[in-house]
């Protein structure tokens, strides 16, 4: 690692965060990841606005039970109010009583905002920083000073921008935070801008708080540890207002791994995806699958040319090794897929073939076809595996449809719909036949074959429908078009995706609900 110092990572995602269209967080869900971050290794957990809202205030009330083992907690809040003493405002009073040992306070560096949006004077505004950080500290907080809007307040009136820096310094502040508030900087501007405030103010700590409103924050808040800051702020995922703020699942890895630089997180690395993922289930999103290093499709190659390079040289298409970030690599078929990329597939689930034999002819033939017709096996390694092991290991399949109807009714009385689904199968040498309803089609047909199949396999019940997804592919024109539907099933212990491909929805559900069944039965067991 680097001689330089430890960057100090501050987590934003429970304030700023939350400032995000369709971002919210409960009580208990904030203290959950409050403690995941901890786990991670983040340094400051920016826990929320104490008096902004009564979620906050409990927040920081039931935070006081936490036993966080390396985090410090921060309360969020502003400067005092214009022309009140520090000691008479409210706001000051209440950061005071969310009792943590950080409390983090944004002051204005741009003149505009002072003069228009506060509407006060100048110097006004640096006695509110400095009265405010000084009060604080006389508490023995540990006062972050975020300096907002400052690279805007830099281009505006560079002198006065650095002024409130100095009334924070005069106050006692322990961090001086610059703030790209309206994230539409570049990064050569932050950069050169955090290295000019590194130099005047060589004695003090610097930070950087970037937002993403150009496609920048990532690269600004680089730009600024490479020029003298030594804290990141920023959010899990990228949450946050507008465009969201500088996202740490990429700041994190590229300060250890591409700037080789020390953070408290370095050794947790490898549980990078896994944090991702759990914010994203407490907040209830889902997870940005392009997502730089957490993302589903970082490490998923589907052109057979660069699926056959990996295989052979990793790094030859791959920035890092995905398991450093606690990703993996995944080979995507397609009608884009070589031999070399079906032979890996069928590696990495477990299937050992041999490239030259009559059946992997065959089966790649088919598979052409199918992609042809519309199916798609990206999502759906169930449904590849299970035709895999058709050509390859002349697997039969377990039952054989005989026949499926199903019908839709509405009353218009009540307005209530409903659906009847019947489905006959083949199990070995018995015929079932079996009724079921349901509110919707594919529930009735899925209750059906669920119902046929308890006969013969009774565990099947244990199989649950999670996700079900309809797409319209090109091809035809409204009802005339080809339909694909995928659907994620689950039987408690894995998670498994099928696929089917019709011009009819009814049938390409059912082709998906038959392989999703099948694969329960055919490669997990019966048990």
């Amino acid at each position: 690692m680097s001689s330089k110092p430890k960057i100090q990572i501050y987590d934003t995602t429970l304030r700023d965060g939350t400032q995000g269209e369709g971002v919210s967080f409960s009580v208990s869900a904030k203290l959950r990841v409050t403690e995941k971050l901890d786990q991670f290794g983040v340094d400051y957990i920016e826990g929320g606005w104490p008096g902004s809202n009564p979620r906050d205030m409990a927040y920081f009330e039931a935070a006081k039970d936490l036993k966080l083992q390396h985090a410090k907690l921060a309360a969020f809040g502003s400067t005092r109010r214009a022309n009140v003493t520090v000691e008479d405002d409210a706001q000051i009073q209440l950061l005071l009583d969310a009792e943590t040992s950080v409390v983090t306070i944004f002051g204005k560096s741009w003149g505009l905002h002072v003069t228009e949006i506060i509407r006060t004077t100048l110097d006004e505004n640096l006695l509110m920083i400095e009265d405010s950080v000084r009060h604080l500290k006389s508490r023995g907080k540990e006062v972050v000073y975020d300096a907002e809007h400052f690279f805007d307040g830099y281009f505006s009136d560079a002198e006065y921008a650095m002024k409130t820096l100095e009334a924070a310094v005069s106050g006692g502040a322990d961090w001086l935070v610059l703030c790209d508030s309206n994230g539409g900087k570049l990064t050569a501007e932050v950069g050169d801008i955090t290295a000019t405030v590194a130099r005047r103010f060589a004695e003090h700590r610097i930070g950087v708080h970037c937002h993403n409103d150009i496609g920048l924050g990532v690269a600004t808040s680089l730009a600024g540890v490479d020029s003298g800051a030594s804290m990141v702020q920023g959010t899990i995922n990228g949450y946050g207002e507008r465009n969201g703020n500088a996202n740490l699942t990429s700041i994190i890895p590229n300060l250890i791994l591409k700037m080789g630089l020390d953070t408290s997180c370095s050794s947790q690395l490898q549980s990078l995806r896994d944090l991702s993922l759990y914010v994203d289930d407490v907040a209830n999103l889902r997870p940005d699958s392009r997502a730089p290093y957490v993302g589903a499709s970082s490490f998923a190659h589907k052109g057979g040319i660069h699926a056959d390079a990996t295989a052979k040289v990793s790094h030859s298409y791959e920035h890092m090794e995905p398991e450093q970030v606690g990703n993996r690599r995944r080979i995507l078929v397609s009608d884009l897929s070589g031999r070399s990329s079906i032979m890996m597939k069928a590696r990495q689930i477990g299937i050992d073939v041999d490239s030259k034999s009559p059946e992997m002819k065959d089966f790649l033939v088919e598979l052409k076809d199918l992609e042809f017709k519309g199916y798609e096996y990206e999502a759906a390694d169930a449904s590849f595996k299970l035709l895999l092991n058709k050509f390859l290991k002349g697997a039969d399949s377990t039952f054989e449809l005989l026949g499926y109807r199903v019908s839709v009714q509405r009353d218009n009385e009540t307005g209530k719909m409903g659906s009847e689904a019947t489905v006959k199968l083949r199990t070995g040498n018995e015929v079932t036949h079996a009724v079921a309803e349901s509110n919707g089609p594919v529930g009735a047909l899925d209750y059906a074959l669920r119902k046929a199949l308890k006969k013969t396999s009774p565990d099947v019940d244990h199989v649950k429908l999670t996700d079900f997804k309809v797409r319209i592919l090109e091809g035809g024109i409204g009802t005339d078009s080809k339909i694909r539907v995928l659907i994620e099933s689950t039987d408690g212990k894995e998670v498994w995706g099928t696929v089917g491909a019709s011009d009819n929805v009814i049938d390409a559900t059912w082709v998906a609900l038959r392989d999703a069944f099948e694969y329960k039965l055919q490669m997990l067991g019966d048990k």
